[in-house]
């Protein structure tokens, strides 16, 4: 729960009557008053006998009826926000928050008769908006003296009491967060994430395998975005940047351009910057080499995070951070989609609060690594998994050392972040070696199925097979922790998929459970299931393969030649006219 602190103005009419609108793009839904400061107060939402215009000048009595200077800026205006994966609270809950709120910023505390005057308004699902005048019943102002860090105090409450994403105060290493009218833009507009999200991954992209000003730009231009550097009058520097997705306009028609720092906290030009201020070697490698190449880099910086000190080790995640991000450009597509959202997961980890070294030798080594990976850019779609196999486990291992080392220093978000990006990781690896297994896998002969004899039972169908049975078979060491773990299910299902597919069962997962070890596994059953998925995925790429690449008998007149003369497609039936359809059987004659 995130208490923002928005721009005070001098017009309480016109802040309400956005508020109880459509919004700008049609975001606001079912705009309403959840509390006030009068409990008696009536929602102009729902009462025919309240009007927006009444409830202004409800809110600004006080500030008319004062006596002396008036302030210039009497409205007050804050955001309360809920991450988009909390539970959606109700009425009730948000009332609560909202008189909490109101207390702790020294609007209006518990129990004070004379304090300013206020309501909150709901017109979606994860936030609400503060309004209230400074000007206290008493003709007072109020003091609001740290009011944000106080109401930031009381939303980490509500998030112990309410069960929400437990936040830290104030080390300004959090995201920017993703409008709920950017949101539903994105979805009338048919695209998957709101341009904000695309242009923040694709900037961080960029900058990640950058090694100058010059570098960072092209690769911006190369990536399609619109791009608009600011440079100063005084000196003609460049000092800063914005971007534009294509077709993202306002209603005026104009692009809508983000700076860096509205992207993210490290995406300004000097946090940018920082990236090569040190320059590192980096030498192309060969793609069969530059997979082993990386890891050995990843797992020696691995083994050095942090050990420099506390500056040199913030420094140290962040460049993690970026060459997660490079991976996921390069890694093979069986993994992309793994490794992207722990890039994504990774970002607040990779933001350690408070000061950076920019020149420890494990921050190094993962520079050299990023760059041997974006310099080796024309492996892309030409390496494989199993030879990413082993640099994918190397990131693991740094990015558990990313864990432990924010952990050793109580950053409890960031290593919470460490924690979500080194499982989606170990995932990917259960997939490639899973995909690598069935690469290699060569079938042994079928047997062929014995008749039933009269009064025995007959096989089961696909999918009928106790799958019980199938992992006391393949996995007899394992069955008993297999079958009581909470992923059994889905293990399962994956085991029906693969005979209903066709293949055994008890062969598949004995192949991919021999693949790497499982007793170190939290959860074997779930390692297994992963393991199963990038069978999956690599047995319907080597099919899609065979069928692209197999003679076609039609083509060449069956004999799968490709310079079979073509057939010549046989003349249309041509249209009789009405009442001219052939009669059936002899024409009788007279």
């Amino acid at each position: 729960m995130i208490p923002q602190k928005l721009d005070e103005g001098n017009d309480t009419y016109g802040l309400l009557a956005y508020l109880y609108g459509p919004g700008r793009r049609d975001e606001h839904t079912n705009p309403h008053m959840v509390a006030a400061w009068d409990p008696y107060i009536d929602d102009p939402a729902r009462s025919p006998d309240m009007t927006i215009s009444d409830l202004a000048l409800l809110l600004d009595a006080p500030v008319f009826a004062m006596r002396g200077k008036k302030p210039k800026l009497h409205v007050y205006h804050v955001a309360v926000r809920n991450d988009e994966k909390d539970r959606i609270l109700s009425d009730e809950e948000w009332a609560e928050v909202a008189r909490e709120m109101m207390n702790a910023s020294g609007i209006a505390e518990h129990d004070d008769e004379e304090a300013c005057r206020w309501v909150a308004v709901r017109h979606a699902d994860d936030h609400i908006h503060l309004v209230a005048t400074k000007v206290r019943e008493d003709g007072r102002q109020a003091n609001l003296r740290g009011d944000i860090f106080k109401m930031q105090a009381a939303a980490r409450d509500f998030e112990e009491q309410f069960g929400l994403r437990r936040l830290k105060n104030g080390d300004k290493t959090a995201g920017r967060w993703r409008k709920s009218g950017e949101l539903e833009k994105a979805e009338r507009r048919g695209l998957s994430e709101p341009p904000r999200v695309t242009l923040q991954r694709t900037v961080r992209e960029a900058a990640a395998a950058a090694t100058s000003d010059a570098d960072f730009f092209e690769r911006l231009a190369a990536s399609g975005l619109r791009v608009k550097q600011r440079i100063a009058p005084a000196d003609g520097n460049l000092t800063g940047y914005s971007v534009a997705l294509p077709g993202d306009r306002n209603p005026e028609q104009t692009p809508i351009w983000f700076s860096g720092t509205k992207l993210a906290p490290d995406l300004s030009l000097p946090r940018i910057r920082e990236r090569w201020m040190h320059p590192v070697p980096a030498p192309r490698a060969a793609p069969a080499e530059m997979w082993r190449i990386a890891e050995e880099k990843v797992r020696e910086a691995a083994g050095r995070l942090g050990a420099e000190g506390l500056h040199h080790g913030a420094g140290e995640v962040a460049a993690l951070g970026d060459l997660i991000v490079v991976a996921a450009v390069i890694s093979p597509r069986l993994v992309r989609d793994q490794i992207r959202q722990a890039a994504g997961e990774f970002e607040r980890a990779a933001r350690a609060p408070g000061d950076r070294a920019l020149e420890g030798q494990a921050r190094a080594l993962y520079r050299e690594s990023a760059q041997v990976l974006s310099q080796s850019a024309a492996a892309v779609g030409h390496n494989n998994a199993a030879a990413a196999l082993g640099f994918l486990l190397a990131l693991v291992q740094a990015v558990e050392a990313a864990r432990r080392w924010h952990e050793a220093q109580e950053h409890r978000v960031h290593a919470q972040a460490s924690g979500r990006a080194g499982r989606l990781l170990r995932e990917a690896v259960e997939v490639t070696a899973g995909a690598s297994a069935a690469r290699e896998y060569r079938p042994g002969p079928k047997r062929s199925a014995a008749r039933p004899a009269a009064g025995h039972r007959a096989a089961a169908a696909p999918g009928e097979r106790p799958m019980a049975g199938v992992v006391q078979q393949a996995v007899p060491e394992h069955a008993r922790v297999i079958l009581a773990d909470p992923a059994w299910p889905t293990l399962r299902t994956a085991l029906i998929e693969l005979e209903r597919a066709g293949e055994d069962p008890a062969e598949v997962l004995a192949t991919v459970a021999a693949r790497r070890e499982l007793s170190s596994a939290e959860s074997i059953a779930e390692v297994l299931s992963w393991r199963l998925v990038g069978w999956r995925k690599q047995r319907g790429a080597t099919a899609d393969a065979s069928a692209g690449t197999r003679p076609s008998s039609t083509a060449g007149g069956g004999t799968g030649r490709s310079t079979a003369p073509t057939r010549k497609a046989a003349p249309a039936p041509r249209r009789r006219p009405p009442g001219d359809e052939p009669r059936k059987g002899p024409r009788r004659t007279r």
